[in-house]
């Protein structure tokens, strides 16, 4: 009972979550951070839940330059994880350039199905570590 105790004392001191609410979409997010380690936010929307997971930094980086150049968009031109290829000029044979173009640059193979998932930069990434993982595995 004292090792339970002491478990739930030191979780409960490293569990930090935090709640953004933004007034004028409705949008609720909450992440959650135990001792440094950063879970998936969850998002609440009304009548959805998702969860996002975050992939990491240098993975969206490398996503981010593979879209500015197989799109040719300026140097200036902010890609950002919210981009959507759409809104970056991308019609539907420049999206499978870009997952050809991840496919090489991160060694990986991506499914028909989970490539017509892939709306923006966050999408690629996320599914890319997946792929990433699933393979060392």
């Amino acid at each position: 009972m004292a090792s339970l105790t002491q478990a739930s004392t030191a979780l409960s001191t490293s569990f930090k979550p935090t709640l953004a609410v933004s007034r004028s979409s409705g949008l609720k997010s909450v992440s959650f951070s135990i001792t440094g380690k950063r879970f998936p936010s969850l998002i609440s929307r009304p009548g959805r839940f998702q969860v996002s997971c975050s992939a990491k930094p240098e993975t969206l980086n490398k996503v981010c330059d593979i879209v500015k150049k197989q799109l040719a968009l300026p140097e200036d031109t902010a890609v950002t994880p919210g981009s959507k290829f759409a809104e970056l000029g991308a019609d539907s044979l420049d999206t499978v350039e870009i997952v050809m173009g991840l496919e090489e640059e991160f060694g990986i193979s991506v499914e028909e199905e989970s490539a017509q998932t892939i709306a923006t930069v966050q999408d690629a990434a996320d599914l890319i570590e997946k792929l990433v993982e699933k393979k060392s595995t």
